[in-house]
């Protein structure tokens, strides 16, 4: 029988669904990243068009870190989300397809603010952001992660480790 108890980072157990000391630290490190992100002096305009979020149409996904899925995984629980809904149309699990609006808008993945939507100012350059990526990477490697995994795989497997 699987038990429903773990062994924190310090090595004392915790309930399924719980987040450890280890998550909660990856997260805030995350969203320091993202608040940085934002106070940046770079051109930037997202007017939520969501042409970015039709990965079927653009051919491209965003890969998240272990640590950005779990911010994601926490935007998703949020709003009411256990796991992600089925999509066939291509665009992102993440994107509600009643009111066409990003359901973690506020914690959505490091691809998706720099990203490549030309209504918003064009992809980021890689030197503008390089200190960041390395900072999410680090998180990702404390996490025993093993680098970026696209989108809707790290996000759902965010979802059950939480």
């Amino acid at each position: 029988m699987k038990s429903n108890r773990h062994q924190s980072s310090g090595g004392k157990p915790f309930a399924r669904g719980s987040v450890s000391e280890a998550n909660r630290a990856a997260i805030a490190e995350v969203r320091a990243v993202y608040a940085e992100l934002a106070l940046r002096p770079i051109e930037r305009n997202c007017t939520m068009l969501t042409e970015c979020c039709q990965f079927k149409l653009t051919g491209r996904t965003p890969y998240l870190t272990k640590g950005e899925a779990l911010v994601a995984a926490k935007g998703a629980r949020a709003a009411g989300r256990k796991e992600l809904p089925e999509r066939t149309d291509g665009a992102c699990p993440l994107l509600n397809p009643r009111n066409g609006k990003c359901m973690i808008y506020a914690d959505r993945p490091f691809g998706c603010r720099t990203h490549f939507c030309a209504a918003a100012g064009g992809p980021y350059a890689r030197g503008e952001v390089v200190d960041l990526i390395h900072r999410l990477e680090k998180v990702d490697a404390a996490l025993g992660g093993n680098g970026g995994r696209m989108l809707e795989g790290a996000v759902a497997e965010a979802l059950r480790d939480l």
